[in-house]
């Protein structure tokens, strides 16, 4: 079995204040569980949702649960996460998550061939 994926990446946390505040997320991805990916916060706080809702949330507004993620011009993209105590929006550059998803995918391949190998 693969070890679990991580990458950091430097995201814009979204608020009415005239400058963005940056914030290093941790991506995680589990290839025992293909399905999802994890992005965990400084603050201790975690969202786990379909690594599918990424992909289609390059190309155009989608959402998952509490969770939402669109394009934001030709570069960047935003993750929207509701909670009962409000919403964070979270800015990303969308390079930064191709590649993230990309690295998702070689290492579910291995997983994958063995599987198939039975």
């Amino acid at each position: 079995m693969s070890p679990t994926l991580e990458e950091h990446a430097w995201a814009r946390i979204v608020t009415d204040a005239p400058q963005y505040r940056p914030v290093r997320v941790a991506l995680f991805y589990e290839p025992s569980d293909p399905q999802d990916v994890r992005f965990a916060f400084p603050s201790g706080r975690e969202w786990t949702f379909p690594r599918e809702l990424l992909e289609t949330g390059l190309r155009a507004p989608a959402r998952s649960g509490d969770v939402e993620v669109w394009p934001c011009g030709r570069v960047q993209m935003v993750v929207e996460f509701h909670t009962q105590d409000g919403v964070a929006v979270v800015q990303f550059d969308s390079k930064v998550v191709m590649r993230f998803l990309r690295h998702t995918y070689a290492a579910a391949a291995p997983a994958t061939q063995g599987s198939t190998q039975n």
